[in-house]
């Protein structure tokens, strides 16, 4: 699956390269265009370099699990998607392929070797919409988290590195079935059953549950919480876990997008002293626009492991990330980014410094 995977990107890519009039060549009588449009077909590679100022020994950033290679070139992500939308009394799908270093570290359990699998079926996915009222979507397979501000896609962020909370406070993708209603123009909500976080596998008989709500009260305002429930150790069906995240988005100018993201958890009785660990954090957002070649965004960060059940250590650790980004092609995207991390623990360069510098350059294509 994975040598045939590759072959296929590698084809799609050559075929992008082949020349300017590589879109307008025919197959079977369609143009590449046109047999991407029937099959709803994309293709995204993303790569990248990033620079560690104390050049750890061990040749890693720590807390980071996307960008965790210092001083290395690598290719994040590889991906082969196809995705259809589902009319009202109609079916719809999505299956997301997805290579490279990335996908070593968002393996489903029962989905691939974590860190050391390259390959990763990243969602497969059917939607039906049944004709009922406003429409009543139902969602099976395996599909990317509702929960964070960020996505496994750095060109889908304001940022070329995932935050904090994208790494530690949340679930990745979930397996499982998903219910969603427009209850009006406004106001979406969602009910799902999944065999919880970053799961394919169910590890028991024990289900996590889920509510989301997203609210759109403007074309400037964007509100979403999201609330999980559920065991995540398996054979404890009493250690439950429980989630609530919080993801508010806001453009008081036409060039300016502000957000933040708010996540708080618990899970019972793991923690050292046998009560319960609980782990939460904030982040905030702002990017701007200059023209349409050129923006940049601004993150900050504070996470709180309590227990160090998320990032090993008990600690408190902050990040500030700068990212200007230029747009210099069509649907291709170049990402320098400067990124300062630090703790209230000697969590860096293993386990002997309280702070963290990096610089990267990330180059992200659409097709």
């Amino acid at each position: 699956m994975k040598k045939y995977f590759l072959s296929v990107v590698f084809l799609m890519m050559t075929a992008l390269v082949g020349g300017a009039g590589a879109e307008e060549t025919k197959v079977g009588g369609m143009t590449v265009d046109e047999i991407k449009s029937a099959l709803g077909m994309s293709v995204y590679v993303q790569g990248g370099y990033t620079y560690n100022f104390t050049d750890p020994d061990n040749q890693t950033n720590e807390l980071r699990v996307f960008d965790h290679e210092a001083n290395s070139f690598t290719l994040d992500l590889a991906q082969l998607v196809f995705t259809k939308d589902a009319p009202v009394g109609g079916v719809g799908f999505k299956l997301k392929l997805s290579a490279g270093e990335t996908a070593k570290w968002i393996h489903a359990t029962g989905l691939g070797e974590f860190g050391e699998d390259e390959f990763d079926l990243t969602e497969a996915y059917i939607d039906y919409v049944a004709p009922l009222g406003k429409g009543l979507k139902f969602r099976f397979g395996k599909f990317a988290t509702m929960h964070g501000a960020e996505v496994i896609e750095a060109k889908d962020n304001m940022n070329y590195s995932r935050g904090l909370l994208f790494n530690f406070a949340i679930p990745f993708t979930h397996t499982g079935l998903m219910a969603s209603y427009p209850l009006s123009d406004k106001l979406t909500a969602s009910l799902y059953v999944v065999n919880g976080w970053d799961n394919f596998d169910d590890e028991g008989s024990s289900k996590t549950l889920g509510l989301s709500v997203s609210a759109v009260p403007s074309e400037q305002v964007s509100l979403i919480l999201n609330l999980m429930n559920g065991r995540e150790l398996a054979g404890d069906i009493s250690s439950t876990r429980f989630l609530a995240d919080f993801v508010g988005t806001v453009k008081p100018l036409k060039n300016l997008t502000l957000a933040v993201n708010a996540d708080y958890a618990t899970q019972k009785d793991i923690a050292a002293d046998g009560s319960d660990a609980k782990w939460y954090g904030v982040a905030g957002y702002a990017k701007y626009d200059f023209s349409d070649l050129f923006s940049a965004a601004v993150r900050g960060e504070y996470f709180k492991d309590d227990d160090g059940v998320r990032t090993g250590t008990e600690q408190s650790v902050k990040e500030i990330t700068i990212t200007p980004e230029f747009r210099v092609a069509k649907n291709l995207i170049i990402r320098p980014e400067y990124r300062h991390d630090w703790s209230d623990e000697e969590a860096f360069d293993s386990g002997t410094s309280k702070n963290q510098d990096t610089i990267a350059l990330g180059v992200m294509y659409t097709w």
